[in-house]
């Protein structure tokens, strides 16, 4: 495996794999990482790096069965990376040297967060970008004209939001899911969207409240992602 921080997308433009950049940010959900990742990567021709906020790792400390340590997730065949908000400055950053949230940017044919706390959601609505998280949607080439020596097609985001269902109803919340679903959503009537909106579902949460705001189900989320996957492999140049 490469080491992180000089780790530079040119080098895995060939390689032949559906480059898939998964994330977590800080909710409850993370627990389902492991899940995510291992289904994903059940498809031999793709490549997974994930990235992690503060927040999300606090979820994956090896708690339980469910909540393995973070790093345990590089052993899954199809791994290729795990990235934290301290790679990006480690070491510190020289001119002439890649910039960490550009190069997964560039190597990324997709990226999916999930879940996708109330905080992230506000944060990538707004363009904040304080985290390498935040940072690469904050550069995400959303028209393809940037990367377009690297991709054939526009990179998609996918985002699954997950929270209280008092966060989920919150005025705030329906403004924020109406930019990212009506706005920048992708949809076969808007070509040019580039995120797709993995809507919440109701259920009991975690804190024991009842209502919407809990993720997608996995499995669910990555059959929509497969479905993607199976749509571009002939589309994008690999």
């Amino acid at each position: 495996m490469d080491s992180q921080p000089s780790f530079i997308a040119e080098n895995y433009r060939h390689d032949k794999k559906i480059h898939i950049l998964l994330a977590a940010s800080g909710s409850v959900a993370t627990i389902k990482l492991p899940n995510i990742t291992k289904a994903l990567c059940q498809n031999k021709n793709v490549s997974v790096r994930i990235i992690v906020t503060e927040a999300s790792e606090k979820f994956l400390m090896d708690q339980s069965s469910e909540q393995p340590i973070l790093d345990s997730l590089q052993k899954i065949d199809g791994v290729d990376g795990i990235y934290r908000d301290k790679d990006e400055w480690s070491p510190a950053w020289t001119r002439g040297e890649p910039v960490l949230h550009i190069e997964l940017r560039k190597w990324a044919h997709l990226l999916l967060v999930a879940p996708m706390s109330a905080n992230t959601m506000a944060k990538m609505v707004n363009g904040i970008a304080d985290n390498l998280l935040l940072s690469t949607i904050r550069a995400w080439d959303t028209t393809g004209l940037v990367d377009k020596e690297f991709k054939s097609l526009t990179p998609r985001i996918f985002v699954a939001p997950s929270m209280n269902t008092a966060m989920m109803i919150h005025p705030v919340t329906e403004k924020q899911l109406k930019i990212l679903r009506d706005e920048w959503g992708w949809s076969k009537s808007n070509p040019n969207g580039w995120v797709t909106l993995l809507s919440p579902i109701e259920k009991t949460l975690a804190c024991g409240d009842v209502g919407t705001g809990g993720m997608m189900e996995w499995k669910d989320i990555v059959t929509v992602i497969q479905e993607h996957l199976e749509s571009i492999q002939n589309s994008y140049t690999l």
